[in-house]
């Protein structure tokens, strides 16, 4: 009788504690996308030609390692760019390619732009883009840090619509949108473009509710005074998401506030991965930042989502012997239901049009999320461009990035 009661209760609470979570995701993504709308109703730069000395200055900074075949697309997206004062910064993290001759002949197209090239002959690590990052922004002037990578492509207005997100004194950050593009018709690639998106309505998610705890590194614009007040990037913890423990970090460290952009202005695109194993390699990277991130709440909160949803597709394999469990995994496709209508809806223009796919998302996304959260905690090693990272586990605790800007 006490054990048919604690088995009742617990069907009960997860199907409560699972769908609650979601519903409140769903609440936020609604919130953080009519608090984007009001931003950009509201405006921050004055209309029509406007002098240079009245519009914040821009810092935009890009670390590069070895990347000269995406390179190019991304230094034609940002030469269009038409916002007066912004300064680009690129940090060459010991390329063996052609990508610094790349920067360099980009310098020397746009003389009226100012471009810095940073280029580093070691990198100590652990994680080597944290590190490259610091040296971006110790050289940085402008009072917004605005952050993408080489293998990115940005919109014409990137610039200044994400500079308008920050019109609100009080917002310290926003995340934007990044988007997988690809014209090819197999799974793997279709795949790629939907897990990109549905992952920004999770992240969009957590910001409307106010827990905000990762975001895109490569669309995220930082106020620079807000990274003063927490003491400078030196006190962002080594991670292997270095964008959610900055995030993580500023949300409890600071009074400012973490939003989230919406609209097609604001869509950065990035290329697909080539194979299952190096796409894998990247999600489990991203996912091992929230298993295992520095920041308590971001790691409890993480834990709390993937666990739920591997408890719930596990249970599909031990349903013909234990049918009582139907409601865990119920809960979870009727999940993955309302979170892929709701990435269709506001993203679905990013997506390849063969709608109808997505339907098998709604078994094949929390299956995939329940292979990487297995894959994390057998602590499977993971590679950043070659490199092998240490893992969180790995990392001392008093373990910092140096100081570069305070």
């Amino acid at each position: 009788m006490t054990f048919q009661l604690g088995y009742g209760l617990f069907r009960a609470g997860f199907v409560v504690v699972f769908m609650g979570l979601h519903i409140a995701l769903m609440i936020g993504l609604l919130v953080a996308w009519r608090r984007d709308r009001h931003a950009c109703a509201q405006g921050f730069l004055p209309r029509g030609p406007t002098p240079q000395a009245v519009v914040p200055r821009v810092s935009v900074i890009v670390p590069v390692h070895n990347e000269q075949r995406c390179l190019p697309d991304l230094l034609r997206s940002l030469a269009v760019q038409e916002y007066p004062g912004t300064e680009f910064i690129f940090i060459d993290d010991r390329s063996s390619d052609g990508s610094l001759e790349l920067l360099w002949g980009f310098a020397g197209a746009l003389p009226e732009r100012r471009v810095q090239i940073i280029t580093l002959q070691e990198n100590p690590g652990p994680n080597y883009k944290q590190y490259a990052l610091g040296k971006g922004i110790t050289a940085a002037s402008g009072e917004f840090l605005l952050f993408t990578d080489a293998d990115c492509q940005v919109p014409s207005q990137w610039i200044p619509s994400m500079v308008a997100r920050m019109g609100d004194p009080q917002v310290g950050l926003t995340i934007g949108p990044v988007f997988k593009c690809s014209h090819d018709p197999g799974f793997l690639y279709q795949y790629q473009c939907f897990d990109h998106a549905v992952r920004y309505m999770y992240l969009a998610g957590s910001t409307g509710i106010g827990a905000a705890g990762g975001g895109f590194g490569n669309n995220l614009i930082l106020r620079e005074e807000a990274l003063r007040s927490i003491g400078g990037y030196t006190t962002v913890p080594v991670s292997p998401t270095e964008d959610a423990a900055l995030i993580a970090r500023l949300r409890d460290c600071s009074a400012y506030q973490i939003r989230s952009a919406f609209g097609k202005e604001v869509f950065v695109m990035t290329g697909v991965e080539d194979s299952w194993e190096d796409f894998t390699n990247q999600v489990l990277r991203w996912n091992n930042g929230g298993l295992f991130s520095p920041d308590p709440a971001t790691r409890f909160n993480f834990r709390v989502l993937m666990i739920t949803i591997s408890l719930g597709i596990l249970a599909l394999f031990v349903l013909p012997i234990v049918p009582s469990l139907w409601p865990l995994s119920g809960a979870v496709l009727l999940a993955m239901t309302m979170n892929t209508l709701a990435t269709l809806k506001l993203f679905g223009s990013t997506l390849p049009p063969k709608k109808t796919i997505y339907l098998i998302h709604v078994v094949f996304t929390p299956l995939y999320f329940t292979f990487l959260t297995i894959l994390g905690f057998c602590r499977f090693k993971v590679t950043w461009k070659g490199n092998i990272l240490k893992a969180p586990w790995q990392q001392g605790k008093k373990q910092q990035v140096p100081n570069y800007r305070e």
